[in-house]
């Protein structure tokens, strides 16, 4: 899992370190075509367009953004809010981030088959 040296210097001394760097682990280990960047003073997952980014992350808790969550295909539990907008997934440590990681990389790859869909192919 290739890490971006910008991204990498973001995640140093955050009150959440630890949870930021294993959801970020999990995300990246989910997906070949996922990667990292910052924008917007934080670390943003990419594939194809925006996935995700980290949000209030100078809390001692975990906060991802699906920017655009609502079109990702299928059900998850721990995915909080409505329509075809953003959606959160929260985390208060790493044995959360842990006990979701089946369900985080569920997520991750159906956000990058979605988006990997010839234009014109996509359900949204």
């Amino acid at each position: 899992m290739p890490k971006d040296p910008v991204a990498e210097r973001w995640f140093s001394g955050k009150p959440a370190e630890p949870i930021l760097r294993r959801v970020r682990e999990v995300i990246l280990g989910a997906d070949k075509r996922m990667s990292e960047g910052t924008k917007y003073g934080t670390v943003t997952f990419q594939c194809v367009g925006d996935f995700a980014s980290f949000v209030q992350h100078d809390k001692k808790t975990v906060s991802l953004m699906f920017n655009r969550g609502g079109i990702i295909p299928g059900s998850y539990p721990h995915m909080e809010g409505e329509g075809r907008a953003v959606r959160f997934m929260r985390f208060a440590d790493v044995a959360e981030v842990n006990a979701r990681k089946a369900e985080l990389s569920k997520i991750v790859v159906a956000w990058c088959n979605l988006m990997s869909v010839p234009k014109g192919k996509q359900k949204v």
